[in-house]
């Protein structure tokens, strides 16, 4: 599925928004949904500064947010003030990862504030045309182990299915941004190359699992959609299909009664979301994720770590918290991957020890994640926890708790803590 290039909207020039304060998730045996999808005061006021042409129901569809998308340096211009540095990268940027930002993601971010970290992560600047030592346009190494388009078979009972190059929004430190927004991709990505890839998995019985991104597959029509997915249940030993995604994040008007019905017909079927900050627990996602979870999708949420964005024990600890109270179990803290430009995005690995470090004993277990790192050139996930072993003194582990303290545990002749 290629990407559209509709033309920009045309917003009015000017004007501020606040991030928003987290709302607090609705309770079990809240009043019924309406039909539309619901639109906070915040969002209504956004759109009647800067797409005042745009109605009530034309904000609520999902397929006017992706087509009135901001794409350009004049639709940037309209709505934010834009730094030097801002204004500059863009109007540099020829080819590959394009801008685009959804009229209601950009209504969650500060118009006037290149730093705000929702903005940071979507609106280009100078430091994405660095190429550090170590950096690489396929880091993880995917295409190597693309058995037919499309298709990455690294683990041995898995296979990631790349359904689409279409997001609905791009963060400017994506994995793909090889391939994502391009006129078939890198990695060839299309539907013509879906049954190719139907085929290899009917062909390998050891593939248990399916995780179908891109792209994002949530900005695939409901047919398509529910076509990939029943013919993915149709083969006997995939058991497992999990859909990765930030619709619900950046488009929550995309889940809609039709698209939950549908969904429900593919169980066991589970989501991994890609969340990146607390601003984005608007109103608006809290319904997207109610409607998901209701429609018994279990949600698990992946969160790249990004310097000045999300690199503090306490916004962890806010969006940890948030995900949780909406039903979303904080899965894995990804150490940001060394794609070509991402510099400006990657913390010391030390910080995402520390964030966990700072989250266990503070959080329930349930809302802390993993923190792990892709390895470069193909490795998989590798797993990285604080070391929580102080020593050892002769029977006994010495422990060391969330607050610091020591504790012993019997552990007669092992060598856990012991020192060569």
């Amino acid at each position: 599925m290629d990407e559209t290039h509709a033309p920009d909207a045309k917003p009015l020039r000017n004007g501020t928004a606040q991030p928003r304060a987290l709302p607090s998730a609705r309770p079990p045996g809240a009043a019924r949904r309406r039909a539309a999808f619901p639109s906070s005061p915040e969002a209504r006021a956004f759109r009647r500064r800067f797409f005042p042409e745009a109605s009530a129901a034309d904000w609520s569809d999902w397929r006017w947010q992706l087509r009135a998308r901001i794409r350009s340096l004049d639709g940037l211009a309209q709505v934010f003030s834009l730094s030097e540095d801002e204004r500059a990268a863009v109007a540099r940027r020829q080819s590959g990862l394009p801008v685009g930002i959804t009229p209601y993601y950009a209504s969650l971010m500060g118009l006037d504030d290149p730093a705000e970290p929702l903005r940071r992560t979507h609106i280009p600047v100078g430091q994405e045309y660095l190429r550090l030592p170590g950096e690489s346009d396929d880091p993880l190494g995917e295409t190597p182990d693309s058995k037919v388009p499309g298709l990455v078979h690294r683990y041995p009972d898995r296979v990631l299915f790349l359904a689409t190059g279409t997001c609905s929004t791009y963060c400017r430190y994506c994995t793909r941004s090889r391939m994502v927004g391009q006129p078939g991709g890198e990695e060839g990505i299309s539907t013509r190359n879906w049954e190719r890839a139907f085929a290899y998995i009917a062909a390998h019985p050891q593939i248990r699992d399916v995780l179908v991104s891109g792209g994002d597959p949530l900005t695939l029509s409901d047919d398509k959609l529910d076509y990939l997915l029943g013919r993915l249940r149709a083969i006997p030993h995939v058991e497992f299909i999990r859909i990765g995604t930030k619709v619900p994040l950046v488009l929550p008007m995309r889940i809609t009664g039709a698209l939950t019905r549908m969904l429900r017909r593919h169980h066991p079927l589970w989501m991994s979301l890609h969340c990146t900050h607390p601003a984005e627990l608007a109103p608006e996602a809290t319904e997207a994720l109610t409607r998901l979870a209701d429609a018994g999708i279990p949600l698990g949420a992946q969160t790249v770590l990004l310097r000045g964005i999300n690199d503090t024990v306490e916004t962890m600890r806010t969006l940890c918290r948030g995900l949780l109270k909406r039903r979303v179990r904080p899965y894995y803290l990804l150490q940001c991957d060394p794609i070509t430009g991402s510099g400006q995005f990657r913390t010391p690995i030390e910080t995402g020890l520390a964030i966990i470090d700072g989250l266990r004993g503070h959080l329930t277990g349930y809302a802390v994640p993993h923190f792990a790192i892709d390895a470069p050139g193909g490795g998989g996930k590798v797993a990285l926890v604080p070391d929580h072993v102080a020593g050892r003194e002769g029977d006994d582990l010495l422990l060391r708790n969330f607050e610091g303290r020591i504790y012993r545990y019997p552990d007669p002749g092992g060598r856990t803590g012991a020192r060569d």
